[in-house]
């Protein structure tokens, strides 16, 4: 997941880049920074792999990672990472994000609760208030999707 920039007072804009579980709209990982680049991607997907299985290294069950075609997530550094955790990497059709659609949803739901309703004093800021919002939405806001039950519950309900 890549969201677009983030304004912050000091002018210069940041992005988050992040890790959902599509099938519970979990946001498993994420991070923001000044750029967009694939090792700030890369960050946010060790950050997720460490979310689901406590650690890192490689993947013994199946792990897919489905993106759009940036070129954050073509790029060899981001492609070679994914190999090595034996992840399979699996990218939409080129300027079709519906078939992204759980994804673009958690990016708006995330835009409209959260980033569009604050002023980013700084990057730290930014970061508290995004992590509070991300720690709400997986562990407190019930989904309707998901029978009324936050993304913890159904993932607990679902191992």
């Amino acid at each position: 997941m890549q969201l677009g920039a983030i304004g912050i007072r000091d002018g210069k804009s940041s992005r988050v880049s992040g890790g959902i579980n599509g099938a519970l709209t979990e946001l498993l990982g994420w991070h923001l920074s000044r750029s967009g680049k694939a090792t700030i991607a890369s960050a946010a997907l060790e950050h997720a792999l460490i979310a689901r299985f406590g650690t890192l290294g490689k993947v013994d069950q199946e792990f897919l990672r489905r993106s759009d075609n940036g070129l954050v997530f073509t790029g060899r550094h981001f492609t070679a990472l994914v190999r090595s955790y034996g992840l399979k990497q699996e990218f939409i059709t080129p300027h079709c994000p519906q078939q992204n659609g759980m994804v673009e949803r958690v990016i708006r739901t995330l835009k409209e609760q959260c980033v569009h309703r604050h002023r980013f004093e700084s990057i730290q800021h930014a970061t508290r208030v995004i992590g509070d919002w991300i720690s709400f939405y997986n562990n407190r806001r019930p989904h309707q999707a998901l029978a009324m039950r936050t993304p913890a519950e159904a993932f607990r309900l679902a191992a």
